[in-house]
């Protein structure tokens, strides 16, 4: 066991530089960067490095910039180093968990992540106990009822959810219940007087925003989850052990928690930890914008859309680096859940 982990983690090394270096790269022939737009507000224009790249001739955005002054535009940004240069200069700062700091904001990477953060983790954690808590009992109910009228209805509810969009929802949610009916407030996650409020009035008000850009999020998740555990079930159900259970006379009740229970929760179990971690560092872009919440997803549109380099290299390595810790626990849950597994 502790040779796989020493080599997973080996094979995390060349993984996370590989996603670093690639994106790197990429960035490098990406069109309208940092010097170019600063350029194009001291001109007084609002796209020159756009209008450079359309024009097929070169960069001219510089026209009518001192040479000097492009220059130290180039400094403040670090674009005056060659690319291999500033990419080992990246990953040195990344060895020590320096994500850098933004161009526009003038933030460290780390404290806009930080500000960002509780949004994502309200909308992420909602989305987490709601699918797991409400979506598994609902899969067994499913399983154990396969066939009747029940199984039916909730099968034909959650896969009509399921072919919902979450935007798509969440407009209509804002437009009949935040619009028509005024029933739930449009935008933000506490009101303008949350600082007067008490406590309870606090729990209340939060709870009153968070309904709707919740009830969006949850329903694809809360539909994989239920019927990825009525699959589980009636997998199990049907092999050959619970067979030999009945005819020793258990009852229905032992055999399904005490044998089909721990077998049939395997995938389920596996996919905890990385649904778990998603819930803290997973942003929807489209939900945070359509109910205007200041989350990790919008940061990172707005970040790739002004070429804020530190932002989109910064989150992109704490993401993939938890991302791949998250792989490797799921992959030991496999060990805890069933000890027949060996990775040797």
């Amino acid at each position: 066991m502790l040779a796989y982990i020493f080599k997973r983690i080996l094979l995390m090394v060349p993984t996370l530089l590989g996603v670093l270096l690639v994106t790197f790269a990429v960035v490098q022939f990406v069109p309208g960067g940092p010097v170019e737009q600063m350029v194009s507000q001291l001109q007084g224009r609002d796209s020159g490095g756009e209008r450079a790249a359309a024009s097929g001739a070169g960069y001219r955005g510089r026209q009518g910039i001192d040479a000097k002054q492009i220059e130290e535009i180039r400094q403040l940004y670090g674009f005056d180093k060659p690319a291999p240069q500033r990419f080992w200069q990246m990953l040195g700062q990344f060895a020590r968990f320096d994500l850098g700091q933004s161009f526009y904001q003038h933030k460290d990477v780390w404290q806009l992540v930080k500000e960002k953060l509780p949004v994502s983790v309200s909308l992420g954690l909602w989305t987490f106990f709601l699918s797991y808590l409400v979506a598994v009992p609902l899969g067994i109910a499913m399983a154990v009822r396969a066939g009747s009228r029940f199984d039916f209805v909730t099968t034909l509810l959650i896969l009509v959810g399921y072919a919902i969009p979450g935007f798509v929802l969440g407009v209509a949610l804002v437009v009949i219940f935040g619009g028509q009916l005024q029933w739930f407030p449009l935008r933000g996650l506490t009101s303008s007087q949350w600082d007067t409020l008490g406590w309870g009035a606090k729990v209340v008000d939060y709870l009153w925003h968070i309904a709707l850009p919740v009830t969006a999020m949850v329903l694809g998740s809360f539909a994989v989850t239920a019927m990825l555990t009525k699959n589980a079930f009636l997998e199990e159900i049907r092999k050959q052990y619970v067979l030999t259970a009945r005819a020793k006379g258990l009852s229905e009740r032992q055999v399904l928690w005490k044998h089909v229970l721990r077998n049939a929760l395997i995938p389920i179990v596996t996919g905890f930890p990385a649904a778990f971690i998603g819930a803290f560092f997973t942003g929807s872009l489209l939900i945070e914008t359509l109910f205007s919440l200041d989350g990790l997803g919008l940061l990172s549109y707005e970040s790739v859309i002004r070429r804020d380099y530190p932002v989109v290299l910064g989150t992109l390595y704490l993401f993939t680096l938890i991302g791949l810790v998250t792989k490797l626990i799921s992959d030991l849950c496999y060990v805890w859940v069933d000890p027949r597994v060996r990775f040797d």
